[in-house]
């Protein structure tokens, strides 16, 4: 089960155009990731925009993503804001050929810990999809413990915990990481996402990065990653160091799905204000920065 939730997974775009999903563009998007060579894909993650789309949409994204991936394993984010509405999202990753589910505790009201475990529980007594935990305080607003990390990686079914990311200083980010691993077993992976921690995680013991900009610039983070397990932990770092430009732009501007969209957007990968509504983008002004940054990068 593990072997697929390690490496680079790669989250793509859901590309919108006059408030419905562009289907070409984001097959588009798929397409090019398979072609790359990432070790997965994972669709319908918050990069994704999952939660402004309807079942029906999701349904469809879930088989573009299946159909268009090729060989390369796609997993679907099946988030919701009811127990019921998630379990018919996993009912359509299924139904796709989804090689695994990413769930997400999405809430209104705020959730306990009791009311988070129970959600895992039933999805995994309602699937043999293996499962990734999904934990993104800053979207969901539900903060997971170490504790409760090791209370539902018992649970059968799950495959990996994507954690928010690690700290700066190298030693103590190996020892959250260590200590993430001493409580969940053995087969469970461990992957970091913020993609200003991708290296430092990777490099810290994480299996697997959960990537934003590998949605969109595949070719640098599978580079950094493939340096990480190839044993070359120096050049994974200096790499990382030089898309820095890059994480400032996600820290000054709001976050990466903003950005990730302007990239797409100047690279010709998705339609103008690719992104669901009420999110409005980024200005102009920000459009240029963001577009200097990459070429100046050479990631055009």
């Amino acid at each position: 089960m593990t072997d697929i939730f390690t490496g680079l997974s790669a989250f793509p775009l859901t590309p919108l155009h006059d408030d419905t999903v562009d289907e070409t563009a984001f097959a588009g998007l798929v397409e090019r990731l398979a072609t790359v060579g990432v070790d997965s894909i994972t669709a319908l993650g918050s990069t994704g925009s999952y939660a402004y789309l309807t079942p029906d949409e999701r349904a469809r994204v879930a088989r573009l993503a299946v159909e268009h991936a090729g060989a390369t394993p796609v997993f679907v984010g099946v988030g919701g804001l009811r127990t019921s509405q998630v379990l018919a999202h996993v009912d359509s990753a299924e139904a796709a050929g989804a090689a695994g589910v990413l769930l997400a505790p999405m809430t209104y009201q705020p959730l306990t810990h009791d009311d988070v475990f129970e959600l895992f529980r039933t999805v995994t007594e309602h699937t043999r999809l293996p499962v990734i935990v999904y934990d993104n305080p800053g979207t969901t607003h539900f903060t997971f413990t170490t504790e409760l990390y090791a209370r539902i990686a018992e649970l059968p079914g799950i495959a990996s915990i994507k954690i928010p990311g690690v700290p700066t200083d190298p030693h103590q980010a190996a020892e959250q990481v260590s200590r993430i691993r001493s409580v969940i077993p053995e087969h469970v992976t461990i992957g970091v996402s913020g993609d200003a921690f991708g290296a430092p995680g990777l490099i810290a013991g994480c299996d697997a990065w959960y990537s934003v900009i590998g949605g969109i610039l595949p070719e640098p983070a599978l580079s950094i990653t493939r340096a990480v397990h190839e044993g070359r932990p120096d050049d994974a770092a200096a790499e990382s160091q030089r898309l820095a430009p890059l994480w400032e732009l996600f820290s000054e501007l709001g976050g990466s799905l903003r950005v990730t969209a302007a990239i797409a957007e100047h690279l010709d990968l998705a339609p103008r204000k690719c992104l669901p509504l009420p999110i409005q983008g980024l200005t102009e002004d920000q459009r240029a920065r963001v577009a200097h940054v990459v070429d100046r990068l050479g990631l055009g």
